[in-house]
């Protein structure tokens, strides 16, 4: 669909109205800017020291559904455009939707994760608006009886645990999306339009940039453990709105609001309200007033622009949506969504962190569940049946949680780094969790050294084939025969005179180079730590 349209002189595509949904318009004026990209700035303390932040926060959350909110129509990223409408999509005479039944159980999942209360009764409103990503004139919302209100985000931010509370939770749909190409042409397509999203709009309980990219971060995860949206912000899946102001350190009385549009990534989040803080913080240092409006994020540029006046909801003329019954949700769909529920995010970083994990491991096998049930997948295979009971602080007193951490540590520290430098999925990995189980076990009861587990991986990794397997093929276990590192220990020490000497004459520091010849000697079999005992031993003789 190709419309066209009056641009006004010298001002870029980008500041239309169709950028308010994050769409692709101004695409060439952020390749332009992207020339221009500065780094991020920060906020100085002397700034939070006069001002603090107020931050609330709007995500759209595409479902995961077959089909469109209101109509038949299927759902495919990519697609031909236009090639995904239908008529009520298209809002042609006659046309009336019916509601998707899974879009409503993955809200009220959401809304159960999150402590929300559920609404028995909750009722579809028509948000008016004019502009071609919505051929109907409106957008099917919810206004003032949403599904889901209260409820919080739990995060951690800054090594505190601490709890956003929200708003409210409600179901709506997607528009189109925009194109503006050169010139005064624009390109529409429809295949977004009616696809089902949640809206979760957030309490001005946010007081820093950094906890507003956690805040997203712990959405994100925790929509894709609940199996309700894969949330690829790449994708336009997870969007954020940041409505920011500033007010006095100390007062209570909140200040002028602007609103953040177009923000598509957590790192862009952090940015974004940082950026937008300075703004302000300027504006009101300088003696000024901040403006109640909506502006652009540019993130190529790092800077914003304005947009337009900050509508409020009178502006939309909201009214229930006539060919929409009232959205009945009874207690035996709640108690069955309530059943059906996995473990969640924050108790599943509890759980780690019990184990004796370290709070930053803990975090990374929480954020992606891929990776978490991976890891309790390598646990089990290991063996540690004591390290699957939930809960039990006495794990890591007992020092049961040296073999959890050790498995952490290699998943996260080394398989992980491998499958990020290839762009591939734990789902994807080679190495089975109960390989990499196998493989650290062996480590721990000192058959290998890191260094040849190491070695050991990256062939795994890079074959398919079963660590243990690799080890018993190519006889890499380490030697622990005393009397044989000792003949290999002598060899060493009666080839390398010279440095014997300098050791005997004080200089401490020779030893790795001794224990690295023996090392070297073995194939890098030898037992290191039995290695460097017997060496000292024979230096001091």
């Amino acid at each position: 669909m190709r419309l066209h349209r009056r641009r006004p002189a010298g001002r870029a595509a980008a500041a239309g109205p169709a950028a308010r949904r994050g769409d692709a318009g101004a695409r060439g004026a952020r390749g332009r800017a992207r020339r221009r990209a500065r780094p991020e700035a920060g906020v100085s303390d002397d700034v939070l020291d006069r001002w603090e932040p107020v931050i609330g926060l709007e995500v759209h959350v595409q479902l995961a559904t077959a089909s469109k909110a209101f109509s038949s129509s299927a759902i495919a990223f990519g697609a031909p455009p236009n090639s995904l409408t239908d008529p009520v999509v298209l809002g042609l005479p006659g046309a009336l939707p019916v509601f998707n039944r899974r879009a409503l159980e993955h809200a009220v999942r959401l809304g159960l994760a999150v402590g929300a209360t559920i609404r028995r009764r909750s009722r579809f409103a028509r948000k008016h608006y004019f502009y071609p990503d919505s051929p109907k004139g409106y957008q099917i919302s919810q206004y003032d009886e949403p599904l889901c209100e209260g409820g919080a985000i739990e995060l951690v931010c800054g090594g505190q645990r601490r709890a956003v509370r929200l708003t409210r939770i409600h179901l709506e749909e997607d528009a189109g999306k925009n194109t503006h190409t050169a010139g005064t042409t624009s390109l529409v397509d429809l295949n977004r339009c009616g696809v089902p999203l949640v809206e979760v709009v957030s309490e001005p309980d946010v007081r820093s940039a950094e906890e507003a990219a956690e805040y997203m971060r712990a959405l994100h995860a925790l929509v894709r453990y609940l199996g309700i949206s894969e949330a690829d912000m790449e994708k336009g899946q997870m969007r954020c709105d940041a409505n920011v102001s500033l007010r006095p350190r100390g007062a209570t009385a909140y200040g002028t609001r602007a609103e953040l549009k177009n923000i598509n990534s957590f790192r862009f989040v952090q940015k974004a309200i940082e950026h937008e803080i300075l703004r302000q913080a300027r504006i009101l240092d300088g003696g000024g007033t901040v403006v109640q409006e909506t502006r652009l994020w540019d993130g190529a540029a790092g800077t914003s622009q304005s947009l337009r006046g900050k509508e409020e909801a009178l502006d939309y003329r909201y009214f229930p949506d006539p060919d929409l019954p009232v959205l009945v949700v009874d207690d035996a769909t709640i108690d069955g969504l309530r059943a059906g529920l996995p473990e969640l995010p924050m108790a599943r970083l509890d759980r780690l962190v019990a184990l004796g994990l370290a709070l930053d491991d803990a975090r990374t096998l929480m954020v992606d569940r891929d990776l978490g049930d991976y890891f309790d997948a390598a646990l089990q295979a290991r063996g540690d049946a004591a390290l699957q009971a939930r809960g039990d602080a006495a794990l890591a007193a007992r020092g049961d949680a040296a073999a959890a951490r050790s498995l952490a540590n290699w998943l996260v520290g080394d398989l992980l780094g491998a499958l990020n430098r290839d762009g591939r999925a734990v789902a994807d990995s080679p190495v089975t969790p109960a390989g990499l189980a196998a493989l650290v076990r062996l480590v721990d009861d000192d058959v290998i050294s890191g260094k040849i587990a190491k070695d050991v991986l990256a062939r795994a990794y890079a074959s398919g084939e079963a660590p243990d397997a690799i080890v018993e093929r190519e006889g890499l276990r380490q030697i622990t025969d005393a009397g044989a590192i000792e003949a290999l220990a002598r060899q060493i020490v009666e080839a390398n005179p010279k440095q014997a000497a300098q050791y005997r004459a004080g200089k401490d520091n020779l030893l790795g180079f001794f224990v690295g010849q023996l090392m070297k000697a073995s194939g890098g079999k030898a037992n290191p730590q039995l290695a460097s005992e017997l060496l000292r031993k024979l230096l001091a003789g």
